[in-house]
């Protein structure tokens, strides 16, 4: 494995100069992180205000609960018994669940997470555990019930995963019945090739499905397979009994709701002004929570004094949303700009892992930490990879392309080549016959519309049809060409569809168990090997 730096283009540009021109935007945010002496200021003001959250015995209690039916390992556990110690700090990343842990920046999301809480232990100097926060409150079922592998013939295949008819609820209370798991894990069985690893590999995730009711079981139970070796904590934010440990927060955010709006307001204009763009919804009564009402979540506006839906399902004065709350915690739920609040409050939260995306948007509630007395954590951003395998390697080295040329796409580049293939120079050639032909035949048609008028006409059309015939010609010498290469053309196809699948960056489609039942379960520990590095750069595995 060697892996070497490749910056790519584009992205966010508040979240591009948070990265390489912190300077900028600092004052958008909570500190610089690539600076120990922040991260001792961070650590310092966390010791100082343990009492502005949750209790830790409880937290841990909550997190040994659900560990220990979905993440039994040892080293979970063993970090789980750090947290409840009182110097223990946290390193944090989060992501909805997905369908065979998702995209393979999920996997990338959990490593980053826990290099970065051994770094912290061994600068500072303590206790720092990693903690993967799976976004189990979210209801965007459309967004995790599919994934993508690469099948055994080097092509896209899209998974799914059905679920019957219900209200939009939240994704840890969707119930998936064994039928649609075993289909979904055939299928998964189906389209990946034989090899030496996939027994060990179907056997985890046969059982991760068989013994789960819902997506989010599913994910915790096998990311708790994969990374629980390394002491990754899972938490499901839908958690019934971490909800009645929030209370007390959800308590701040609905009494000083106002202030909150007031914050988020002006941190919008802050950024905007700034010349960067919203990467989160920020309107004028916005609650920034959902209420869960029967079944189906609900985001919470504001309106003449009542916190109601937009169809105005539910409406609650203040004191009738707070006695909902101390009777019924289970029934709330963040949303984007309160969640980061609430993990400040449940945990000690020394940094936490953010996509681009991710690190844009939590510009936004940094002015909201200042209202409830807190103090935004550090951010660290996503280590991100692509993986080119051996074969595909030496087939860009071949046709000389790089990455940089894949990403910006391979129509212009194979056209080249097939053209430099083309000895008879076919297209030149057709062009040379077109421009001859009309060159020699309009001047006669010209002629035969001074003998007849209709000659013209006829002349015309038979000259279009004449050229029509050739262009025909042109074409079906143009496809034996291509089949004449169609090995190499499936090479340059078999590049694009490994590295950019759908236009895309491949860890933003492709799911891990391609590579998993390629390389072994031990190929997340050679990526876990890859020396940490959360300048925000993307880089190339050569496999």
């Amino acid at each position: 494995m060697n892996v070497v730096p490749e910056p790519l283009p584009g992205g966010s540009a508040l979240a591009g100069d948070y990265i390489h021109q912190y300077e900028r935007v600092g004052h958008l945010y909570g500190g610089d992180f690539r600076s120990r002496e922040s991260r001792a200021e961070r650590a310092e003001w966390l010791d100082r205000t343990g009492s502005l959250r949750a209790d830790r015995a409880e937290v841990a209690a909550a997190l040994r609960d659900y560990n220990g039916k979905h993440n039994a390992h040892e080293e979970v556990l063993r970090s789980i018994e750090l947290l409840e110690q009182p110097d223990t700090l946290v390193v944090t990343g989060g992501q909805q669940s997905g369908l065979f842990t998702g995209p393979l920046f999920v996997a990338y999301k959990a490593i980053t997470v826990i290099q970065a809480a051994r770094e912290a232990a061994e600068q500072l100097g303590r206790p720092v555990v990693p903690l993967f926060w799976i976004a189990g409150e979210d209801h965007d079922w459309d967004e995790v019930n599919h994934t993508y592998v690469l099948n055994r013939s080097g092509e896209i295949s899209r998974i799914k995963l059905d679920r019957g008819d219900g209200p939009r609820s939240p994704v840890s209370q969707i119930s998936v019945d064994a039928e649609s798991w075993q289909q979904a894990v055939e299928q998964l069985d189906g389209l990946l090739q034989d090899s030496e690893f996939k027994p060990q590999l179907m056997e985890l995730v046969t059982a991760a499905a068989e013994s789960a009711g819902n997506m989010t079981e599913a994910f915790a139970k096998l990311m708790g397979s994969l990374f629980g070796q390394f002491g990754l904590i899972l938490l499901d934010s839908a958690d019934p009994a971490l909800r009645r440990l929030e209370a007390p927060m959800f308590t701040s955010i609905i009494e000083r709701n106002d202030e909150l709006e007031a914050a988020y307001l002006a941190a919008a204009e802050q950024i905007t002004a700034s010349g960067y763009e919203l990467q989160a919804d920020v309107t004028p009564g916005n609650a920034n929570l959902f209420y869960i009402h029967e079944g189906a979540r609900l985001l919470l506006h504001k309106e003449e004094g009542q916190f109601t839906d937009r169809k105005g399902t539910v409406s609650f004065s203040r004191e009738e949303l707070l006695k909902q709350l101390e009777n019924h915690p289970e029934r709330f739920s963040n949303n984007v700009l309160t969640r980061p609040l609430m993990q400040d409050y449940l945990l000690p939260v020394l940094a936490t892992v953010l996509g681009q995306g991710e690190i844009a948007y939590w510009a936004i509630p940094q002015q909201a930490f200042r209202v409830l007395d807190g103090q935004m954590p550090l951010i660290l951003p996503r280590m991100s990879f692509t993986v080119i395998e051996g074969t595909l390697k030496k087939h860009m080295d071949k046709y000389g392309l790089t990455f940089t040329d894949v990403q910006g796409g391979l129509d212009n580049k194979r056209k080249e080549w097939l053209s430099a293939q083309d000895e008879l120079r076919l297209e030149d050639r057709f062009e040379e016959i077109r421009t001859v032909f009309s060159g020699m035949y309009e001047p006669l048609i010209e002629q035969l519309g001074s003998i007849q008028a209709g000659l013209l006409k006829l002349g015309n059309n038979n000259k279009d049809k004449i050229l029509d015939q050739i262009s025909f010609l042109e074409a079906k010498a143009l496809d034996a060409l291509e089949k004449q290469n169609e090995a190499a053309l499936r090479q340059w196809e078999r590049i694009e569809l490994s590295l950019i699948p759908l236009g895309k960056l491949q860890e933003r489609v492709y799911n891990m168990m391609y590579y998993l039942n390629r390389y072994g379960l031990g190929w997340l520990e050679d990526v876990m090997a890859v020396p940490a590095d959360f300048s925000g750069t993307h880089r190339i595995i050569y496999m």
